[in-house]
């Protein structure tokens, strides 16, 4: 499960046997959750609060070029 971004005690990564859409999974504590990013759209979540759940989502656009970029070089090298 490659690590792309901790920040704010969020961890956002995929799965190394990921697919199509371009997608971000997001964890905390016990929590996860799974963004679509183009566009970007909440998918699925499990536990998370509303708050939680925007800060995620501002989290994603702030750093959707480095998710893109990540999972172009993963999946392309593979």
């Amino acid at each position: 499960m490659p690590t792309v971004l901790l920040k704010d005690g969020y961890r956002f990564f995929f799965y190394s046997n990921d697919h199509h859409p371009i997608h971000i999974h997001v964890e905390k504590e016990n929590k996860v959750a799974k963004f679509n990013l183009e566009p970007i759209e909440l998918i699925r979540s499990s536990r998370f609060n509303s708050k939680e759940l925007k800060e995620m989502r501002k989290l994603v656009e702030d750093n959707i070029e480095l998710f893109k970029t990540k999972w172009n070089e993963y999946f392309n090298h593979i």
